[in-house]
């Protein structure tokens, strides 16, 4: 199972005991504050969590898979993601 958005939000709403609008409006500020950071091409770092940055890819040639053929992929903007080794070994506790 996948955590989405609205997840992120009960989960505020259980532990921090705000409203669900006031959760809603703290997680959708903390993503957009994210997406910004990112944006403008500043590197994005969570102590303990990890540290996304941003990443510009440049034009390049690729194949198709099916028939073969070359064909030129865009260059393109990636976000890259780096988890924190407090995050890795938090993980590998939980690992069977």
């Amino acid at each position: 199972m996948a955590m989405t958005k609205a997840n992120i939000v009960e989960e505020v709403y259980k532990k921090v005991g705000f409203s669900k609008s006031q959760a809603a409006e703290i997680v959708e500020t903390v993503f957009e504050t994210m997406k910004e950071t990112l944006e403008k091409g500043e590197k994005l770092k969570i102590s303990g969590f990890g540290n996304f940055t941003p990443r510009d890819k440049k034009t390049r040639i690729g194949r198709n898979p099916k028939t073969g053929e070359a064909i030129e992929i865009s260059a393109r903007r990636v976000v890259t993601f780096k988890a924190s080794p407090v995050l890795k070994a938090k993980m590998n506790e939980k690992a069977p």
